[in-house]
């Protein structure tokens, strides 16, 4: 008989953030952001312990107020340019485990169904890492640069219809799914053959800016009246 693989989740919150000050904690919908995501992961069919990895003193004790484990991140891994992939590491080479979920606090509308679909998406071993994406409609881009704006990649002489374009999947960020093994070899959070959760645009917006805060607060609220 095989053994069951260690499945836990890992959720990145520094003290610090520029477009939202203290966003981590940051009142959405009367709860502290970290809790959406940290629910997310309570109601997992698969996850079996639940992490944070934080500096900061006030985000570990909101932590572990919703039954998460803290691991103490250091300090010159919790500055702005600090890469997610250092922080992951870092918490790999402290916690046994086999297959990682880290889901960014930037997330709140994740869902633990998002979830537990990339996680059978490995456990079925059809992919080595998995992460969540939106369907992306072709729209006319520009780039604007010294005063003067530029198509992306179409012209206004021959401007593709939609309908002809492929669509796109982009990354929303919500979660990324990965074994241990793929994470210290290549030190990346996706690596080896690598699917994705399709995600409605709807439950795919993050938190950056005080405006995206106050929509996603009222998204929250709006579905807690629903139900």
């Amino acid at each position: 008989m095989s053994k069951q693989p260690r499945i836990v989740s890992i959720t990145l919150a520094r003290g610090g953030s520029k477009g939202v000050n203290r966003k981590n904690i940051a009142d959405v919908a009367g709860k502290p952001l970290l809790y959406y995501v940290l629910e997310a992961a309570r109601k997992s069919k698969y996850i079996t312990g639940r992490y944070v990895s934080t500096e900061d003193s006030e985000i570990k004790s909101i932590s572990e107020s919703f039954g998460a484990k803290v691991i103490d991140r250091p300090a010159h891994l919790a500055v702005d340019d600090s890469k997610c992939e250092a922080a992951l590491l870092h918490f790999a080479n402290q916690v046994e485990f086999d297959i990682l979920v880290f889901i960014q606090t930037t997330s709140p509308l994740v869902k633990s169904s998002d979830i537990d679909k990339g996680i059978e998406m490995i456990l079925n071993k059809a992919y080595d890492s998995v992460f969540s994406s939106t369907i992306e409609t072709w729209v006319p881009r520009w780039i604007e640069l010294e005063n003067n704006i530029t198509p992306v990649d179409w012209t206004p002489n021959s401007r593709p219809r939609r309908q002809m374009m492929p669509e796109l999947l982009i990354e929303n960020g919500a979660f990324y799914i990965t074994t241990k093994q793929k994470l210290i070899k290549n030190n990346l959070r996706y690596s080896g053959k690598i699917g994705t959760v399709k995600m409605p645009l709807m439950r795919s917006f993050q938190i950056d800016t005080l405006e995206e805060l106050e929509l996603i607060s009222a998204l929250i609220k709006l579905e807690n009246n629903n139900e």
